[in-house]
């Protein structure tokens, strides 16, 4: 189906972990991204749910809070409210900002479960599982340390490697070390709720392979395809967890296990999407239900399995949903040519930037855009964005609509003049200016950002060309007809490039709106 014939858009961006503040490589990844995205189809007039919300749930929320000696619910607190702020702030256009410790998100995945479970989907096991015997708890995968069996990499978690990417159980680890008391744990059995993936081999390969092998980006299918053609095929993945912090499994024999917080967390997509329609007065299901609803998940490249696999499995099982129609994941942005890390503090926090950098939202939207990871990990220095600044956004596109406002206000008192006769070379430029909204728009329905922005660029480019070979300053002293009519187109120009900025540059966008 082809975009001109969706009714409706519903556009998800990960949700943020309430862990720790936000920083340049979670801009990066997906929420300048999906903002551009937005923006975009907003000034098409369609008709947009944009959706994010924090996550509160998963082992790490309880390390971070054990550390700091506070409550996990203090924690998520805290940090959902920073990175709300921040978000508004930075001009991240979300529709509806949630929470996963809502009720709202407890109903709807309690109600998730469920389903499957009457259904008889899930695979109830029991195995044997690390088990730490001087904190006398189960230990859930944050919670467990060791060596990656794949890369080597001796602070692998439970289950994944961040170094290499690697998707992990517990037991895959050499060494395991508890992460609560740094002793080696024993396995002792358990009793969890396994969904058995196997059995989603052949659509989730067809729906995602063949249904979507040329439309999806190079990156998202070859992870997929890294775990549908694996030589034994997909597993069995356990949706519940043994830990005192998150959604209990709705299950009487279940007592002291919630559901794994990535069984819950997509599923925040859903519920805050139903609370932000009853916020509205609206029905909220043809934006999950509907066939002619365009879903879009905006992810980092750490989160295609789930978004790809594990979550359109539970959509299927559950029956009534649609699938997403396109998961624009994005590699990972670096800092100074060094891995981004929270542990070591190596990271331009958003909260910072603002403060530091008051009223200069754009620039940093700007620069992230433009080396934006797409097709592969890129790296982000204050040199780039010092020479970016300087040389793009203020020699290129600054300096072409200060000259054209100043031109006219010196020659004309401010006031737009009358457009006469045209010349070649003015034809000529209005005809490239006509073309310039189709071109951008591909690019961003293909999710080529960097590619669109860089186009708007170009449109600056043409304009500062335009008037460098027209020089209306010297115009001006024998034919002042003529120079209104370049001034005119101009200004035109540069009101085209307010419009055609505002996905990209909001700020900006905004305060040339209010000049033109």
């Amino acid at each position: 189906m082809s975009d001109t014939k969706f009714k409706r858009y519903t556009v998800t961006s990960a949700l943020p972990y309430a862990n720790g503040p936000l920083h340049i490589g979670h801009l990066a990844g997906c929420y300048i991204p999906s903002d551009i995205y937005v923006r975009y189809l907003r000034s098409q007039g369609r008709d947009v749910a944009y959706i994010c919300g924090s996550d509160e749930h998963g082992v790490a929320i309880t390390i971070k809070a054990a550390k700091e000696g506070k409550t996990p619910q203090q924690v998520v607190d805290h940090y959902h409210e920073m990175m709300k702020g921040s978000f508004e702030q930075f001009g991240i256009s979300f529709n509806h900002y949630s929470r996963t410790s809502a009720p709202i998100h407890h109903e709807t995945a309690q109600e998730f479960f469920t389903n499957l479970y009457q259904k008889g989907e899930f695979l109830e096991q029991t195995t044997a599982q690390y088990y730490d015997e001087e904190a006398d708890q189960f230990l859930a995968d944050r919670y467990i340390e060791g060596t990656c069996p794949k890369c080597s990499n001796e602070h692998a978690y439970g289950d994944q490697c961040e170094k290499c990417g690697t998707s992990l159980s517990p037991t895959d680890l050499i060494n395991p070390k508890s992460k609560l008391s740094g002793r080696t744990p024993i396995l002792k059995d358990t009793t969890h709720w396994f969904l058995d993936l196997a059995r989603y081999q052949d659509f989730l390969k067809k729906w995602v392979l063949e249904e979507h092998g040329n439309d999806w980006k190079n990156n998202v299918l070859g992870q997929c395809r890294s775990w549908l053609e694996a030589g034994d095929g997909l597993q069995a993945r356990s949706m519940t967890r043994d830990l005192d912090w998150g959604i209990p499994v709705p299950l009487p024999t279940a007592k002291g296990k919630v559901l794994y917080v990535w069984f819950d967390a997509p599923i925040g997509y859903i519920s805050a999407t139903k609370e932000w329609a009853k916020e509205k007065g609206i029905d909220w299901e043809p934006y999950w239900k509907d066939k002619d609803t365009k879903l879009v998940h905006f992810i980092g490249k750490d989160n295609i399995v789930f978004h790809c696999i594990i979550f359109p499995a539970i959509l299927k099982t559950h029956g009534g949903y649609i699938f997403p129609d396109n998961v624009p994941a994005n590699e990972f942005l670096n800092l100074e040519g060094d891995k981004i890390s929270t542990s070591r503090n190596w990271a331009v926090w958003l909260h910072e930037y603002l403060e530091e950098f008051p009223g200069q939202q754009d620039l940093l939207r700007y620069v992230l855009t433009a080396n934006a990871p797409e097709t592969k990990d890129n790296d982000f220095t204050w040199k780039d964005f010092q020479v970016r600044t300087n040389s793009e956004l203020v020699a290129i596109y600054g300096n072409f609509v200060n000259r054209a406002v100043v031109l006219t206000q010196k020659f004309f008192d401010g006031i737009v003049p009358a457009r006469g006769e045209l010349r070649g070379i003015d034809q000529d430029l209005l005809r490239e200016l006509e073309a310039f909204p189709e071109k951008i728009a591909a690019s961003i329905e293909r999710f080529r950002f960097r590619e669109a922005q860089g186009l708007v660029m170009d449109l600056a480019r043409m304009g500062n060309k335009y008037l460098a070979d027209t020089e209306p300053w010297k115009e001006v002293k024998t034919d002042v007809a003529r120079t209104q009519t370049i001034l005119n187109i101009a200004l035109n120009v540069a009101a085209n490039l307010a419009i055609l900025s505002e996905p990209f540059l909001p700020f900006t966008a905004q305060k040339l709106s209010s000049t033109f």
